[in-house]
């Protein structure tokens, strides 16, 4: 048992020690008794029943040890035994449930720590997306502009082609005009 356990049951021989200690002390008593007696109170005087009396006393102990007191230092030991187990039981449950606490919040740091890389790789790519998305304006404007640039070019060389062609045309005019006369 332990020492916090207030309730203790002596064993046997414990028993049997007082047991003999307060039948010693009666038998010592009893020489009192007479010298009480002879003042006028109560006159005891052992014979063989004081004998049979401790006799009797003993076999009441050793009975009642094998009878009550066996049991219940056993049904003791048991509970002490049951309560040993269900406390160990709460140490290895509470235990577990912290190794899964510690599992639960480590799982979820590296979900989050997942998630984060998820969104920094989408991010990467609707950047790389939008690059490339930029690139094609980009080269469908320059593409655009030049095509605008060669038929502004070839515009440009039919209006001069044409204008060559009407120059000799101006140039009679513009000379008939000055001079005054048809050239």
């Amino acid at each position: 048992m332990q020492k916090s356990d207030s309730f203790r049951i002596p064993r046997l021989k414990g028993m049997l020690k007082s047991a003999l200690m307060s039948v010693s002390s009666a038998l010592v008593a009893i020489p009192a008794g007479k010298a009480f007696a002879e003042g006028g109170g109560i006159t005891v005087i052992p014979d063989w029943t004081v004998f049979l009396q401790i006799a009797n006393f003993l076999f009441l102990i050793f009975m009642m040890n094998i009878l009550l007191f066996k049991p219940i230092r056993k049904m003791l030991l048991e509970r002490k035994a049951k309560i040993s187990g269900l406390e160990e039981n709460i140490d290895s449950t509470q235990k577990e449930a912290t190794s899964q606490d510690e599992a639960f919040a480590k799982g979820l740091k590296e979900a989050r720590g997942k998630g984060l890389n998820e969104k920094e790789g989408l991010l990467q790519e609707a950047s790389d997306e939008e690059k490339a998305i930029i690139g094609k304006i980009n080269e469908k404007a320059k593409s655009d502009l030049s095509e605008v640039r060669e038929k502004i070019a070839a515009d440009t060389d039919a209006v001069k082609a044409k204008l060559i062609q009407e120059v000799d045309g101006f140039a009679d005019i513009i000379s008939e005009k000055v001079l005054g006369r048809a050239v």
